[in-house]
C-alpha cells in the first residue's frame, strides 16, 4: 500500500469515467520502457498528477489502476514485440524509493466494487509477469533501488529474482495489517510462503513490522535474493540480467509483432471490435458477448503467423476479447449476468488450432497460446454468471469450446429451429487437442479435467471423441452440456434461467460460482484468487478497515483507527 498523506482523510475521488485499458508506449505516463538487446528495463517514474481520477496523488511511485494499465500493456509488448529480451529488469527512477504500493488515498475513498476489481486486475498483472518467466523465456529481474513497501514488494515478489540495495535505508515490507487493517491485494501472503519458502513464523513477524527488513536479514529470512552494495548496484544488476538472459530459449533474430490499436465501437448498449461483440441490456441486468469464427480456414505453414501478426485470427480474437472482458468487468458492475455466443464454421476454428499446435516450438505460436490461456483465465475469475447458448451457426470448437467449459451452465439445441427451415443445420461442438492440456485453469487442470473431477471414465469417454461433431444428444450423454432442450422448450428454458439468476443475490452468486469452478488441486494462484481475494473482498468491508475511524481513512492523520475488537 501506499504513502500520500496530504489529502484529507474523508476526501472522495471524482466519478469514474469508463476506463479504457488500451495503452501504447508513446503515451506512457508512469512507466519508461527501454530495450537493450536481450535485457530490458521497465523503469517505474509515476507522475504525482497521473491519477485516472481526481483526488488524490501518486507521490511515492504509489500506484493506481492507470499505472498498472501501462505495466500490463508493457508486460504485453515485451512478450510479442520484443522476442530477443530474455530478461526484464524493474526498477525506480525516484531516489532511494523503489514503490510505496497501491494509493492509500485512492484505495480509501474508492467504492468497493473499485477496490476488489483494482486488487483483481494487478493481482492478474502479476501472475502475466510470472507466466512470461516460466512459459515465454523473460526473466523478471526485480531491482529495488529503494523501499519498497506493501504492493511495491508485491511486484518484486512476482519477479524471478529480487535484489535490494544494501544501503542501511532500503528495506522490503508488507505493512498492511499494522498500518492499514488490511491485506496486501496482490499475492503477497501466498508469494512469501509458497513461492519464496518463508517460514511462517518468520512471515508472521514480517508482516506486522511496519518498517519492513533489509540488508542481511531479508536475505537470511528469503525476503529478497541478495543484498548488494549501492557502490556495486549497477554492475552488480548488469551482471545479474545478463547471467538470466544466457539461460533464455528466446530467439535470436526473429522480428517481433506489432499490438497495433484495437479497433473498436463503444456505446452505452454495445461494444464491438472485429471478431467479438456485446449487447449490453441495463434493464435485464445481462450482457451478450459473441465471438466469432475465422473467415477463412487456417494457412498451410507457420509462416503466415509471422507474416499476418496481429490479424492473425487467433492472435486477433484473444486481444479483443481480453479487452472486452475487462471493459465489462470494470465499465459495467451491474451487468451480473454474460450470455456466452459463438459464430462460424468449426472446422476452420479447429484448422486454426491445429496450426498453433504443430507450431509451439515457435515463439510466437506460443506466446498466441500462452495469452488465449491468460485471457481464459481472466474470464474464469470474473465475478458474473457465464451461460453458454450453442445453436445451429455456432462454432463452439477447440479453443472456442474452453469458452463453454468456462460457463456455469450451457444450453445446446436438440435439432433445429423451426424457423430456419430445411437448410439449417443442427449445432455440434467439437472437442479439440487445445481442449486437451494446451489451455489450463488456475487450478493447473484442464477445463475438461475441472469438469469431471473425480470422474476418470467420464473424463476418458470425453477425450475418446476428441475431434468428431457431437450434437446435442451425444453431447449431453458425455456431460459436455448441461441441458439440450428442443425447438418447442428452448426459449423459456433460457429465459427462466436468466431470470432467475438476476433475482439471486450478487453477493451470494460470486461466492457460489468461485467456489464450484475451481474443483481440483489448490494452487498458488488459486489461493491468490479465492482465499486472498474472499479475505479482503470481507475486510474491505469491514468499519476498522473501511469506516470513517477506519485505518485506511485515519492513515497519517495521526489519528489512531477505530477497531471492533470481537473476532468474527
Amino acid at each position: 500500500m501506499a504513502a500520500n498523506t496530504d489529502a484529507a482523510p474523508d476526501a472522495q475521488v471524482s466519478a469514474p469515467a469508463r476506463v479504457s485499458f488500451q495503452a501504447d508506449p508513446a503515451g506512457y505516463r508512469h512507466w519508461r520502457l527501454r530495450c537493450d538487446g536481450a535485457v530490458a528495463t521497465l523503469t517505474m517514474d509515476v507522475a504525482e498528477d497521473g491519477g485516472l481520477r481526481d483526488g488524490y496523488e501518486l507521490k511515492l511511485n504509489s500506484y493506481d489502476l492507470g499505472v498498472d494499465i501501462e505495466l500490463y500493456d508493457a508486460v504485453q509488448r515485451l512478450r510479442f514485440e520484443h522476442p530477443e529480451v530474455r530478461a526484464v529488469v524493474i526498477t525506480s527512477a525516484k531516489d532511494k524509493v523503489f514503490c510505496a504500493g497501491a494509493n492509500i488515498r485512492m484505495l480509501a475513498a474508492a467504492q468497493h466494487a473499485w477496490k476488489v476489481n483494482f486488487c483483481k486486475f494487478t493481482n492478474e498483472t502479476r501472475n502475466a509477469i510470472e507466466d512470461a518467466s516460466s512459459c515465454s523465456g523473460q526473466a523478471y529481474i526485480a531491482a529495488v533501488n529503494g523501499t519498497a513497501s506493501g504492493g511495491g514488494y508485491e511486484l518484486a515478489l512476482a519477479c524471478s529474482h529480487i535484489m535490494l540495495v544494501d544501503d542501511r535505508s532500503a528495506a522490503v515490507s508488507l505493512p498492511e495489517v499494522p498500518l492499514l487493517g488490511v491485506l496486501p491485494g496482490t499475492g503477497g501472503l501466498t508469494r512469501l510462503t509458497d513461492k519464496r519458502q518463508v517460514r511462517r513464523d518468520l512471515a508472521d513477524c514480517f508482516c506486522t513490522r511496519p518498517e519492513g527488513i533489509g540488508g542481511a536479514k531479508a536475505v537470511a529470512w528469503r525476503l529478497v535474493d541478495e543484498a548488494v552494495p549501492r557502490t556495486a548496484w549497477a554492475q552488480t544488476v548488469a551482471a545479474r540480467a545478463a547471467e538470466f538472459a544466457a539461460r533464455s530459449h528466446r530467439p535470436g533474430g526473429a522480428a517481433g509483432v506489432a499490438l497495433v490499436p484495437l479497433a473498436k465501437t463503444r456505446t452505452d448498449t454495445s461494444v464491438g471490435y472485429r471478431y467479438v461483440s456485446a449487447r449490453l441490456h441495463h434493464e435485464k441486468g445481462t450482457a451478450e458477448l459473441v465471438v466469432a469464427g475465422p473467415d477463412e480456414p487456417a494457412p498451410d505453414d507457420r509462416a503466415s503467423i509471422q507474416d499476418q501478426g496481429a490479424a492473425f485470427w487467433p492472435l486477433a480474437v484473444t486481444r479483443e476479447l481480453d479487452d472486452l472482458i475487462l471493459d465489462l468487468r470494470t465499465n459495467e458492475p451491474e451487468l451480473g449476468t454474460w450470455i456466452l455466443r459463438t459464430e462460424g464454421d468449426p472446422g476452420r476454428v479447429l484448422s486454426y488450432d491445429r496450426l498453433l499446435l504443430a507450431s509451439r516450438d515457435d515463439w510466437l505460436a506460443n506466446e498466441i497460446i500462452q495469452y488465449l490461456k491468460r485471457a481464459l483465465k481472466r474470464l474464469d475469475v470474473t465475478s458474473r454468471s457465464l451461460i453458454a447458448l450453442i445453436e445451429p451457426g455456432s462454432c463452439f470448437a477447440g479453443s472456442l469450446l474452453e469458452l463453454a467449459l468456462a460457463a456455469d451452465r450451457s444450453y445446446m439445441l436438440a435439432g433445429v429451429f423451426e424457423d430456419d427451415g430445411q437448410h439449417a443445420e443442427p449445432a455440434v461442438i467439437t472437442v479439440g487437442e487445445m481442449n486437451r492440456g494446451p489451455l489450463p485453469m488456475g487450478n493447473g487442470l484442464t477445463r475438461l479435467h475441472t469438469r469431471f473431477c473425480g470422474d476418470a471414465a467420464a473424463l476418458a469417454a470425453a477425450e475418446k471423441d476428441a475431434g468428431r461433431a457431437l450434437q446435442a444428444g451425444e453431447a449431453e450423454r458425455l456431460g459436455l452440456v448441461t441441458f439440450a432442450p428442443d425447438d418447442i422448450d428452448w426459449d423459456d428454458e433460457v429465459r427462466i434461467a436468466v431470470e432467475e439468476r438476476a433475482s439471486f443475490s450478487p453477493d451470494a452468486l460470486t461466492g457460489m460460482e468461485a467456489n464450484i469452478r475451481f474443483a481440483g488441486p489448490e494452487t498458488t494462484e488459486t489461493k491468490i484468487f479465492g482465499r486472498l481475494t474472499a479475505w479482503q473482498n470481507w475486510i474491505f468491508n469491514r468499519p476498522g478497515a473501511a469506516g470513517p475511524g477506519g485505518a485506511l481513512r485515519r492513515f497519517g492523520t495521526g489519528q489512531r483507527p477505530e477497531f471492533d475488537s470481537k473476532r468474527v
